[in-house]
C-alpha cells in the first residue's frame, strides 16, 4: 500500500513572521492525520527556520530546486549538499515555473532528479502538459517524454528512489483543476507506462496530482486509485486548508 505525501510548496512566498504562524498552525493540526506522510518546500533562505520549528515533528521539509553542479562558481545556485546540511528530505525539480520561466528541459531536469537522487534526496520530479499541449491530444505524448528523459539517463528503478508529481500546467494557478477522472486518467498512464519497463517499480512509485488541489476538491482526487497525494501550491500556505489536504488523504 503506498503512503500518500502531501507536499506544500511555497513558492516565493512567506516571511519569517508568516511561515512561523503557518508551521504553527500545521503542527497543532498534524495529530489529526492519520495515514499521509507531510512536507513542505519553503524558499531556501527560510530552510534554519522551517528546520528549527519542525525539528522533532513529523513534518518534513525540502527544496524547491537544487543546482546540477556539486559546488563551484555558480552564483545564485543551491547544491544538493547544502539541502542536506539543512535536514531536507525531499527537493522538487523539474517543476513546470522552472521550465517554462527558466528553460530547464528535459534533459536538466533528469540531471537534477539524478543528482538529487545520488546525494540521498528524494526528488519529487514533475511532468506535465500545456494547455496548447492538452488542446492538441499530445498529453501522452508529453508526459511520455518528460519520464523516459529520467528513465533513460537513470535507469527505472531509479524513479523509485523519489516521487511523481503530475501537474497539468493548465490547472496551476488559474483556478481550473482537471476533473477527478481526467487527472486519474493521466495517473493511470503514468503508472502503465512504468509497468511496461518494470511493474514492481510502477506499484510502488508514489504519484502525486499538483494542479490547483484545494480543501474543496482534495477528496475527490485522492479518492481516485492511482492519485497518492498532491503537491499543493496555494492552498499550502494556509494552515486549515493544508491540513484539510492533509486529512483528506487519510
Amino acid at each position: 500500500m503506498r503512503k500518500p505525501l502531501i507536499a506544500g510548496n511555497w513558492k516565493m512566498n512567506g516571511s519569517r513572521a508568516s511561515i512561523k504562524e503557518l508551521l504553527d498552525g500545521i503542527k497543532a493540526g498534524i495529530d489529526e492525520v492519520k495515514t499521509a506522510e507531510v512536507a513542505v518546500c519553503p524558499p531556501f533562505v527560510y530552510l534554519a527556520d522551517v528546520q528549527q520549528q519542525l525539528s522533532g515533528t513529523p513534518i518534513a521539509w525540502g527544496g524547491q530546486n537544487l543546482s546540477t553542479e556539486e559546488k563551484g562558481a555558480f552564483t545564485g545556485e543551491i547544491a544538493a549538499s547544502m539541502l542536506l546540511d539543512f535536514g531536507c528530505k525531499y527537493v522538487i525539480v523539474g517543476h513546470s515555473e522552472r521550465r517554462t520561466l527558466y528553460g530547464e528541459d528535459d534533459a536538466v531536469v533528469a540531471v537534477k532528479y539524478g543528482v538529487a537522487r545520488q546525494a540521498g534526496l528524494k526528488p519529487i520530479l514533475c511532468i506535465g502538459e500545456t494547455l496548447e499541449e492538452r488542446e492538441k491530444g499530445i498529453t501522452e505524448d508529453v508526459i511520455a517524454r518528460q519520464l523516459n528523459a529520467v528513465i533513460e539517463k537513470e535507469g527505472v528503478a531509479a524513479l523509485g528512489d523519489g516521487v511523481i508529481a503530475y501537474e497539468p500546467v493548465w490547472a496551476i494557478g488559474t483556478g481550473k483543476t482537471a476533473t477527478p477522472e481526467q487527472a486519474q486518467a493521466v495517473h493511470g498512464f503514468i503508472r502503465n507506462l512504468i509497468a511496461d519497463k518494470d511493474a514492481a517499480v510502477a506499484e510502488q512509485v508514489r504519484i502525486q496530482y499538483g494542479g490547483s488541489m484545494n480543501a474543496a476538491n482534495a477528496a475527490e482526487l485522492l479518492s481516485m486509485p492511482d492519485i497518492d497525494g498532491g503537491l499543493i501550491g496555494g492552498a499550502s500556505l494556509k494552515a486549515e486548508d493544508f491540513l484539510t489536504i492533509c486529512r483528506a488523504a487519510g
